[in-house]
């Protein structure tokens, strides 16, 4: 029953951390990446769709996105759906090929962009701590009806403990390394 508990709480902070990864991946820096077209989608004949179920998505060089669209009729829909997002990015159309240039990133919007990483991960953290939170108080809960002794709450707590502070190191870590990245320059 507790490691169940713990199995839980520890998969739910996995998933925490993943879906940092994911929107730090979706922060531009002042290299080309493919994360920054994950989030993006097109209206291809009425459906929402990924970008990259139609096309191939590359990084040349290290300012430069290629995006070859497999439909050569979705190249219009796919650089409209660019000029709309929030990238603010301006696609050059070549044929079935569409390149994004990354600007390189200001000084000023550099601090931008860490504060935001920064707000992100510490939104991370709170969920790391809300999982916490519920672990101990279903062990609470359990204990309340007898099903566990109070010797095996305590060390339950303190695994959940051990866990979390864990966790929270690699968000931590995670944070330290896109800063860095952010701020070379």
């Amino acid at each position: 029953m507790i490691d169940e508990l713990i199995a839980d709480g520890k998969r739910r902070m996995e998933g925490a951390v993943d879906a940092l990864r994911s929107e730090f991946n979706s922060v531009r820096t002042g290299r080309a990446s493919t994360g920054l077209l994950d989030r993006l989608h097109v209206d291809y004949y009425g459906a929402k769709t990924p970008l990259k179920q139609l096309a191939n998505l590359a990084t040349p060089d290290p300012r430069t996105i290629s995006i070859t669209v497999y439909d050569k009729g979705a190249v219009n829909v796919v650089v409209r759906a660019i000029q709309e997002s929030d990238l603010a990015l301006t696609p050059n159309t070549d044929g079935t090929i569409i390149r994004l240039n990354i600007p390189a990133l200001t000084a000023e919007r550099r601090k931008d962009l860490v504060k935001l990483v920064k707000s992100m991960a510490e939104d991370a953290r709170i969920a790391i701590r809300n999982v916490r939170r519920d672990v101990i108080q279903d062990l609470k809960d359990l204990k309340k009806e007898g099903e566990i002794s109070e010797d095996d709450e305590h060390r339950a707590e303190e695994e959940v403990q051990k866990l979390t502070d864990g966790f929270v190191e690699k968000i931590n870590n995670l944070l330290h390394h896109k800063e860095e990245e952010i701020l070379e320059i």
